[in-house]
């Protein structure tokens, strides 16, 4: 952008009592002091979405300890600090706490640290994106407040949040630490035969249904029971012991409220690493743990859910299963199938969100129905093949039916949030009671049809586009808007949706993703999914591709432009597969 102008508050005064659009003067860049700001995009009226901008710290002003940034690790965590830092100072110093028209925001974020596009290090300086309400009286430029905001309010927030000496330092340096330990313990489930950690004393309740801050009076720290106890190395050579669960499939039981679904809700949430004093710091998931339920309504495009359903009375090729509005059986049975498509090598499942009938089939409904006649294998026949044969574990939360005990490795009782081994007692109860399943544990999983995206189909007025709508002609998603391609890019909605063209693809019922900023990336990854389709590579090389990209290169390849890329946090790749497989095209 050239070299940064240095008489910014002159500008501002004078355009105090133009009209709003006169603010486009400040696009390009300023030296505010030792801050450089970068102004990418202004807003054109009050009432429209921020102005973008960036605003780069020389790191020697700065004066982060290089200890604290010194690896790609480090920076996410440092980054993942400084945004919530930045945020908070924000909030606190901008007019009325940065409500409406003269404002400075920063993106919101939660109890999970991600590398996130928010702030960039790099050698040269730290980099915030962000964005600033220009200050207006009805559609007039309020220049006096303008440049009280952007000389005045800004380089306070920068002093609070991005100079070293006036952080909390311990606080910094635990952050770094809790997500390298995390990160370490992470790197050795494999290798242990496990696949998830549960530290002694983590408190895993929730504040409420609500809010993911920890429940902070009477939460039952967690105790691991003395046979299922392992002790792991940390990143900095201590050590922390607490409950491991091994590969195979594992059940947990219990009577309601005794934290069941509780521990199961921790561990979903274990694929990511927390916040220092969340309580779940080290309750630690393998990366590709995927959670399932059944989504009444969802679409399903092309994918092979013939494991659970075949023989369908309308003869409908299950390998290839399509249908704009699947009931819960067929949804969850295809997202199994994605799940293990997409690399998921754990399954984590509840059975108050499970479709019933294809969880179990008592003995009676047997007799009633043969098995000729039933199109449906339930999962309690399928749940050991899938791992022998795949690979694939499964954690299973069950109160309801005991058909699960007959096929666990392992059993876990919650009993007012303590953990017991019963596998023994289990077994015992499965002899003296037996549950008439009828299970087939020699019978092959087999193997799923992987997905190919076919190649974009380009319209007649496409050549302007290069390509870049986004859309796609695929024989398992069958065509998208005008001749193949979309008229605007894919955009994140929240966290629960993403709009691409006409079509609103919803991913509430995924949840395991956590933050509108990876809803966001999601949306920019489907759109590079499209250009990169060809109809020969699986959607795992493809979606592979991209993901280690982005992983190497940083959130910014996805940007749509130079200068701010909006707000990105990067997601898993279960969860770019899961919202590919949720659009209705």
């Amino acid at each position: 952008m050239g070299t940064p102008r240095t008489d910014l508050a002159h500008v501002l005064k004078r355009l105090d009592g133009n009209s709003y659009g006169a603010y486009k003067q400040l696009k390009g860049g300023w030296r505010v002091g030792d801050v450089e700001l970068l102004v990418d995009r202004v807003q054109s009226d009050p009432y429209a979405p921020p102005s973008m901008v960036r605003l780069r710290v020389p790191r020697k002003v700065a004066g982060v300890p290089e200890q604290l940034v010194e690896s790609a690790a480090k920076r996410i965590a440092a980054g993942d600090f400084l945004t919530r830092a930045f945020g908070g100072a924000a909030r606190n110093l901008s007019p009325d706490g940065g409500k409406g028209s003269g404002g400075i925001f920063m993106v919101r974020v939660g109890q999970e640290i991600l590398q996130r596009s928010s702030v960039l290090i790099d050698e040269d300086a730290i980099e915030v994106r962000c964005e600033i309400a220009l200050p207006a009286a009805g559609r007039r430029i309020k220049g006096r407040a303008a440049e009280r905001l952007l000389t005045e309010v800004l380089p306070s927030v920068v002093d609070r949040s991005l100079i070293f000496r006036n952080l909390d330092a311990a606080a910094f340096e635990l952050h770094v630490r809790s997500y390298l330990d995390a990160e370490h313990v992470r790197s050795q489930l494999a290798s242990r035969g496990l696949v998830a950690f549960v530290a002694d004393g983590a408190v895993l309740p929730r504040a409420s249904g609500h809010r993911d801050e920890p429940l902070t009076s009477h939460a039952v720290p967690f105790q691991s029971p003395e046979n299922l106890r392992v002790t792991l190395p940390l990143s900095d050579g201590t050590e922390v012991s607490g409950m491991g669960i091994p590969e195979g499939v594992t059940v947990i039981v219990g009577g309601g409220y005794h934290g069941k679904s509780t521990l199961l809700q921790a561990l979903e949430r274990g694929v990511y690493d927390h916040v220092p004093r969340d309580g779940r710091e080290l309750v630690i998931t393998r990366a590709d743990a995927m959670a399932v339920r059944a989504e009444d309504g969802r679409a399903v495009t092309g994918t092979d859910v013939s494991p659970f359903i075949n023989n369908l009375p309308t003869g409908a090729d299950t390998k290839r299963f399509s249908t704009t509005n699947a009931s819960g059986s067929t949804s969850q049975a295809a997202s199994i199938s994605e799940a293990v498509e997409s690399g998921a090598e754990v399954l984590l499942l509840d059975e108050d969100t499970c479709a019933t009938n294809l969880m179990v089939r008592d003995q009676r409904m047997r007799a009633l129905v043969p098995g000729e006649r039933e199109p449906i294998t339930p999962f309690v026949d399928r749940v050991q093949a899938l791992y022998r044969d795949n690979g694939v574990s499964t954690v299973l939360v069950t109160g309801g039916s005991g058909a699960f005990l007959d096929v666990a490795d392992l059993v876990i009782a919650m009993d007012s949030y303590r953990a017991s081994d019963v596998t023994d007692r289990a077994r015992q109860v499965s002899a003296e009671f037996p549950s008439g399943e009828q299970t087939q544990p020699t019978e092959k999983f087999g193997e799923l049809r992987e997905h190919a995206p076919a190649a974009a189909t380009p319209s007649k007025n496409d050549g302007a586009r290069g390509g870049h709508g986004g859309g796609s002609r695929d024989p398992d998603r069958r065509g998208g808007d005008r001749g193949g391609f979309r008229e605007k890019p894919a955009r994140g909605r929240g966290l629960g949706t993403i709009q691409r063209g006409r079509e609103d693809v919803d991913v509430s019922s995924l949840p395991q993703l956590v933050d509108p900023s990876q809803t966001e990336a999601i949306a920019r990854l489907l759109d590079q999914i499209d250009r990169e389709a060809d109809g020969r590579q699986s959607l795992n090389q493809i979606v592979d591709r991209l993901m280690t990209r982005v992983e190497r290169d940083g959130l910014d390849v996805l940007a749509h432009h130079r200068g701010h890329p909006g707000h990105l946090a990067l997601p898993r790749r279960q969860e770019v597969h899961a919202a590919y497989h949720r659009e209705r095209r």
